[in-house]
């Protein structure tokens, strides 16, 4: 009896306890999935940002591959510093200017140097991890300006202008897209930055490239466009593969979530965009120059991911493929007619790749969006919308770019000496060379 009465304690025991268990289990079970959700959307964002940070090594490759072996070196050095840099000066000031508050709806007025929480913003991921992917994509539209300007441009000045686009005309069109500016409120649709961060590398490489000057003999005496070819195609085609791969950072990344099911559209809009653009840019070249272009091809994948990049969420994969396809073709059309009818030398085609493609893409947005497109019933009021955008940050970029280009040129000066262009880059500016050892070939100059 005595045995039986001990366990039947032991059992009234054991239910009692789990009864007392499932409500603290119940209780628990909302803020654990939530910290989860938190913890998962972190590692998301800073996965994607780290993707997006490879791009910088992509950007580097393209340029160095698109452009002679006697400048490879300063185009690694300003590649590397224009994130170095342009990473502290965006903690400081860029951020505050992008995301703090302000009541005019043009930039930010409160934060700098992270002295304020940003509650405003409404953040389901930390801070340190907002910033570190906002930071990434400061140094992206930074660094596009280098490829137009390649060859030809004095370090320190490089230093100068990527210093103030990453610190103010960058951080001002962001704000009003992305952080609460007139154009947010307007209803602007740039999911990453097709406008925000392609076009204003493009305008601010527009305004640079036209003020610098073309280099020595990129055009005969009557104006005829001399071919530079790049000294590395194969390292070029590595720098576009490694931009493709890092846009699967940049485009899903900005859900800003892991746990968001609609990554999974954007990374599948991102990639046929890409894979339509280079098709089309293949096809169109074949039938323009009796010959399938390789440059021009790699910049048609790019042409596509740049164009993509608004309305990746927007719009559904036969968008997407659409948009893709048109920017394959824009970016040859758009190539030509700054190098040959502008006389405006681009050694990377930056211009177009990210000016150009990046106002067409955010455009096709107020035609393709699935939810207030015109090609699906949305009337006009979105494409209009889209269209005030664009005009509004290349004012805004060009204007800036242009004063801010003519004080480095009236003061320090933007471009090398004609004998330190011809000798090269790596020379002048830096004192060594990027192939040390091999013989370097004297370029051919038709005057």
């Amino acid at each position: 009896m005595k045995a039986k009465s001990v366990k039947k304690g032991i059992i009234f025991a054991t239910i009692t306890a789990l009864l007392l268990a499932i409500p603290g289990v119940a209780l628990g079970a909302d803020p654990t999935v939530e910290s989860n959700a938190i913890a998962i959307d972190t590692i998301w964002t800073l996965i994607a940002g780290f993707l997006v940070f490879f791009m910088q090594a992509g950007f580097a490759m393209v340029e160095a591959g698109f452009t002679r072996a006697k400048n490879a070196g300063n185009i690694i050095m300003k590649n590397l510093m224009d994130f170095s840099i342009g990473s502290i000066i965006y903690w400081l000031f860029g951020f505050a200017i992008m995301f703090g508050i302000d009541k005019a709806g043009l930039f930010g007025t409160t934060g700098f140097g992270m002295s304020d929480t940003f509650e405003h913003l409404g953040l389901s991921i930390p801070l340190p991890a907002f910033l570190l992917f906002q930071t990434v994509f400061a140094a992206t539209a930074a660094t596009i300006v280098s490829g137009a300007m390649a060859e030809r441009t004095k370090f320190v000045s490089y230093m100068i202008y990527s210093f103030v686009i990453s610190a103010v005309i960058y951080p001002v069109v962001g704000h009003w897209i992305w952080g609460g500016g007139w154009l947010m409120e307007r209803g602007m649709i740039d999911f990453a930055g097709s406008t925000v961060v392609h076009s204003v590398g493009g305008w601010a490489a527009l305004i640079g490239a036209l003020l610098i000057g073309p280099r020595v003999g990129k055009y005969t005496k009557d104006g005829k466009s001399h071919a530079i070819p790049g000294h590395n195609i194969t390292l070029g085609a590595l720098g576009v593969f490694i931009l493709w791969f890092g846009w699967f950072g940049f485009n899903p990344g900005s859900t800003l979530s892991g746990t968001n099911p609609d990554i999974g559209k954007i990374a599948l809009n991102t990639n046929l965009a890409a894979a339509a653009g280079a098709a089309m840019t293949m096809i169109f070249t074949w039938f323009k120059y009796k010959k399938p272009d390789v440059s021009l091809t790699l910049n048609g994948a790019l042409a596509g991911l740049v164009a993509i990049t608004a309305g990746c969420l927007a719009v559904n994969p036969l968008g997407a493929a659409v948009i893709g396809a048109l920017a394959g073709i824009l970016i040859v059309l758009s190539v030509e007619f700054i190098d040959q009818v502008l006389k405006i030398d681009d050694p990377v085609g930056a211009i177009s790749v990210h000016g150009v493609c990046g106002c067409f893409g955010t455009i096709m947005v107020g035609a393709f969006a699935v939810d207030g497109g015109l090609l699906y019933g949305g009337g006009s009021a979105l494409l209009i919308t889209q269209i005030i955008g664009v005009a509004s940050v290349f004012a805004w970029t060009a204007v800036t770019s242009l004063v801010l280009f003519g004080i480095i040129k009236a003061t320090l000066g933007l471009r090398v000496s004609e004998e330190e262009e011809v000798r090269g880059l790596d020379i002048g500016e830096h004192g060594m060379e990027a192939y040390s050892g091999f013989e370097m070939k004297a370029p051919s100059v038709n005057l």
